[in-house]
């Protein structure tokens, strides 16, 4: 069993940034692929960024070059580096852990960018 919490979300105005962290505990987190995930009101939940337990890396088409998913295996601990922000960017970010068929979520930050 994996425990995930969320920090970060907030209210920013556009061309602003965040620093999102999702902070796991109740397992070996270093043996876990991590990603974001991101529900907009009215739309669907969708893939935001992904590492795997390696480090590699891979974003949506949407964040690319902008955002920078990362993660320190030493406190339990990744991060969502979020800079350019558009109010499209907008959403309650999630946090996910998944090995082989366990898969485990958090319980969601909320991001907001407007002016």
């Amino acid at each position: 069993q994996v425990q995930l919490v969320e920090s970060g979300g907030g209210l920013v105005q556009p061309g602003g940034s965040l620093r999102l962290s999702c902070t796991a505990s109740g397992s070996v987190f270093s043996l876990y692929a991590m990603a974001w995930y991101r529900q907009a009101p009215g739309k669907e939940r969708e893939l935001v960024a992904a590492i795997t337990i390696f480090g590699g890396t891979n974003y949506a088409d949407s964040v690319k070059g902008r955002f920078t998913i990362s993660r320190d295996n030493a406190n339990n601990t990744m991060y969502l580096q979020m800079n350019s922000l558009k109010p499209e960017d907008t959403a309650v970010y999630y946090c996910n852990a998944n090995r082989t068929s366990l898969e485990y979520w958090g319980q969601g930050t909320q991001v907001t960018v407007s002016s």
